[in-house]
């Protein structure tokens, strides 16, 4: 586990993102999860990734 974050590599293992089904990576500061796909970036609160295509912004490459 990171110490940013309290979410076990076991769900991040599996946590794929909504729209394309692609594996999502923790962002270095643990307070996002980010498709390398199609580049949303999903918030997480209090521990909680919220993976809600509205939540999502899109980073640029």
């Amino acid at each position: 586990m990171s110490p940013a974050t309290a979410i076990p590599q076991d769900l991040l293992d599996i946590l794929v993102c909504p729209l394309c089904k692609k594996p999502l990576a923790l962002k270095d500061t643990g307070e996002s999860l980010k498709c390398a796909v199609c580049r949303r970036v999903y918030p997480v609160r209090d521990n909680i990734p919220i993976l809600l295509i509205d939540e999502a912004v899109i980073e640029p490459s």
